[in-house]
């Protein structure tokens, strides 16, 4: 009798949702990058960069933008040499625009409305991650995906004072796209519910103020109200002014912001069940 108590209970530790101290949800990990490459010798260092990403075992990989420097190149060659790049991560890859990608191109002759048009057919491709869903309409950049309790909405919003106070097409394009930015994270932000975390990606800085008109203001004024119904329950992660930082801006809204050229590094981020995001610097390749 003894024998056959002992072999039961053995039996029950070793079986799924049997008897034994619960089992645990594993933690998820990703990585966040952006603001690179911006030359030839920087893209060499990427390859290096997606073989170590490669190597772990990553929910997906996202990219907050800027892949060319603030003088370019923007043109097809080397966005399409960035394609084919981007496709050697095994990961789900996420990738969003930056200012360098289309605002910035008028510097080097381009239009960037049409810049951005290239952009999209390039990269507004399907994710294989949990719920990833574009935005419709014209602005497919926007998306949303999910991991654990965690809601990720990406969006674009670029340097460049969000494309704001340069010329009339451009504030003309900004008002409308910032209509479609403010709707999809407010759609972000109601899935997000329940105890959730919502974590807002973008390239720019918003806290970097204009010298004019604040191209960022609306957007400010959105993280502040949520930030305040939802302390601790907000993230932002950015680029642009290249300096990895990990704190809070406004009361209530934890802010992380990736490092970018000259270095080509990444942010090893993990997510658990009721935790805040833990994020790490990961070598330099």
């Amino acid at each position: 009798m003894l024998f056959l108590r002992l072999a039961v209970l053995a039996l029950l530790s070793v079986l799924p949702g049997c008897a034994g101290a619960p089992q645990q949800p594993p933690v998820q990990a990703f990585a966040l990058l952006g603001d690179t490459p911006y030359s030839q010798a920087q893209a060499n260092l990427l390859d290096t960069l997606i073989d170590r990403v490669n190597e772990e075992p990553l929910a997906f990989a996202a990219h907050v933008g800027d892949i060319t420097s603030g003088q370019g190149p923007c043109d097809d060659e080397w966005l399409l040499a960035r394609k084919r790049q981007f496709d050697r991560f095994r990961v789900p890859f996420v990738l969003l625009p930056g200012d360098n990608d289309w605002t910035d191109c008028h510097r080097t002759g381009l239009d960037p409305i049409e810049r951005l048009a290239k952009w999209r057919t390039l990269f507004c491709v399907p994710v294989a991650v949990a719920g990833f869903a574009r935005q419709r309409g014209e602005h497919c950049e926007n998306a949303r995906w999910e991991l654990g309790d965690h809601v990720f909405a990406g969006v674009n919003v670029p340097g460049s004072n969000n494309n704001l106070g340069r010329i009339p097409a451009m504030d003309a394009e900004h008002a409308k796209r910032m209509r479609d930015v403010l709707a999809w994270l407010d759609e972000a932000a109601a899935q997000a519910r329940h105890g959730k975390t919502l974590v807002v990606l973008m390239q720019a800085n918003p806290f970097l103020r204009a010298r004019s008109v604040d191209g960022f203001a609306a957007l400010r004024e959105w993280l502040a109200r949520l930030a305040r119904a939802r302390p601790g329950r907000i993230v932002l992660v950015h680029g642009d002014t290249h300096q990895y930082r990990d704190d809070e801006p406004m009361p209530g809204l934890r802010r992380i912001e990736v490092p970018g050229a000259p270095q080509v590094r990444w942010l090893r981020a993990k997510v658990s069940p009721g935790a805040r995001v833990q994020v790490e610097p990961a070598d330099l390749p």
